[in-house]
Parts: structure tokens; sequence; C-alpha cells
């Protein structure tokens, strides 16, 4: 058991007071973390407490590494990066059935970290490295005893954090979820991810020079999307320890390779339960899900299409 003073707490926001990076601490009061986003668990965990609500628990960043120690956690046993908009969400949601599950769904405070040293020049990897592998530990502190499995969804330009990521977990397998481009580009023409408005995540990540930055909404979520197939191309050409998924597999049939893959066993009836649940959207479980058909694929998007299509021809030929 975790018999830590910080036993539930989280660091969960970074803020700059009088030239310092501070930390903002949250109570998780021991629930499980089952929203399909994590700044949603944010919110819930907030109102658990409406009394103490407005009381900010702040701390210097460095008290993040002082404390860990104390916490009693369970290592990675995968991270799943994504294209967005290609079944990512759902497959967290269904591993999150599994009471001895710890499923992170981009959690806010790991993007605040890896992204340090865009946005401070005093910040380097090796920093956030610490950090990084600091916070894990207590987003994944055991609070039962009984977990064991921790997996971690991160956000889909996190994808750009590969070689940082695998030097921290240089055995976790990874898991690399992915979509045929146009049904990607049309889920965002209707509700626009951050990575497909300009500007709103630093271009340098994508790896786009300041200059390069486009505001035509179409060629700049084209040129995303080319992105990360590409990053997708060179993780497979090297890496071993990496699944590829593509959307069109269907939910239980990921979570079946999945489960080979990370050598997490499910019973019959768990995964009868996830098939129950595959069938409703993963974002508003009460809903059933269904889209509707993209329509002509777009000019810009053909570099992205041969990239996708070599994709698969190697996914192909593994399984």
């Amino acid at each position: 058991m975790n018999n830590s003073p910080l036993k539930n707490w989280v660091p969960y926001k970074l803020i700059k007071t009088g030239g310092q990076i501070q930390c903002r601490w949250l109570n998780t009061y021991g629930e499980r973390f089952t929203e399909p986003f994590f700044a949603e668990t944010i919110l819930r965990c907030k109102g658990i407490d409406s009394e103490h609500a407005a009381i900010s628990s702040l701390s210097d960043l460095t008290m993040i590494k002082e404390w860990a120690p104390e916490i009693n956690s369970v290592k990675p046993a995968a991270f799943i990066f994504h294209i967005s908009r290609c079944g990512s969400t759902l497959i967290s949601q269904l591993l999150a059935m599994a009471n001895q599950h710890i499923v992170l769904s981009e959690v806010p405070f790991f993007d605040d970290i890896l992204r340090l040293p865009y946005q401070y020049p005093n910040f380097n990897q090796t920093d956030t490295d610490e950090l990084l592998a600091t916070a894990i530990k207590y987003y994944g502190q055991k609070k039962t005893g009984k977990e064991t499995r921790l997996f971690i969804k991160t956000d889909s330009w996190h994808l750009f954090f590969y070689k940082q990521l695998r030097q921290l977990y240089p055995s976790v397998p990874f898991i690399l979820i992915y979509r045929r481009p146009d049904e990607v580009f049309s889920s965002h023409k209707k509700m626009s991810g951050m990575q497909a408005v300009p500007g709103l995540i630093e271009p340098q990540v994508f790896g786009f020079k300041p200059e390069e930055l486009v505001y035509d909404l179409n060629i700049h979520l084209a040129n995303v999307l080319e992105r990360y197939l590409q990053q997708y191309v060179e993780i497979t050409a090297t890496d071993n320890d990496c699944l590829l998924l593509n959307y069109n597999e269907g939910p239980m049939q990921m979570i079946k390779k999945i489960s080979l893959f990370t050598n997490t066993p499910f019973s019959r009836e768990a995964l009868h339960q996830m098939e129950e649940r595959s069938h409703y959207h993963s974002k508003r479980p009460d809903e059933p899900f269904s889209e509707k058909a993209s329509g002509p694929i777009p000019s810009c998007l053909n570099k992205a299409m041969m990239l996708y299509d070599g994709l698969e021809k190697k996914r192909m030929a593994i399984h």
C-alpha cells in the first residue's frame, strides 16, 4: 500500500509567478481515472471537495523530485501514440475498464513538461527527462495495492518526443495507432483539435520553422498529418518494440493485439464487457457510435496518403 503523506496527490499544472516556475497540486481522493481525457478528471476531482476548491496547493517545481521517493507506483506497461481521431480514446477507455489498470489519457501536466524547453530556454531535455519520469511516478501511484498495469496515452504531437521517451523507457512497448489521413482530416474539419490550428502549439514541435507556419487551415492540417505519418515511418524502421495498429481493424481486434504485445491478460468476461462498450462513442459513452464517410480526398493530402499506404504495407507484412 502507499502510505505516503502525498498519497492521491498529483502535480497537475505549471504556472509562472515572479519569474519562477511553480506547480499546482490536485487531490484525486483515491478516485480511478476513467474519463476519456485527463482534463475531465481534473474537473471532477476539483468538484469533490467544493469547500476547499478555491484553496491553491502550490510548491516550487523542485519539490516534485524531492517528494517522489515516498511514492509507491506502477511502471508504464505501454505508451499509446496516435495521429488523432483514430480510435485511441476508445482503446484507452476499454483498457480502463479493468480495475487493475491505471490509464492516463492525454495528461496536461505531461504536455506542460515536454514543451517547457520551447517556452523557457533555460530548460533542457535533461531537466524535462527527470521531471517527466517523476511526474509519471505520481500519476501511476498505487491506491489500492492491486494495480498492475499503467497505460499512458499521449497527446498526438508527443510523437515528436519519441526519442526522448524511448531513451527514458527503452524496453516499454510503444503502440502506434493511425488511420486514413483523409478520414482524420474530415474529422478535424468538423471539430478542430489543437494541432489543427496554426500556432496553438509551437511550430518547432512539429519540425516547422516559425517562418514556415502556414495559416491556411487545410494546408496546415495536411502538413501536420504528413509529419505524423513520416514520424511513424521513421520509428518503425528502427524500433522493434512498436506495434502498428490501424483504426480500420476495429477496437476489439486492436485490444487483442495490445494484450499479446504487452503481455496483458484479459478474462473472457472482461473481453465481453469491452465488446459491449466498443459499440458506443469514446467521448460520449451513452451514445451509440456512428460516422459518415469522408468525401473526396483533397489534393493537399497526396503525400500523407502515400505515407499511409507505405505504413499499411509494412503493417500487413508484419501481421
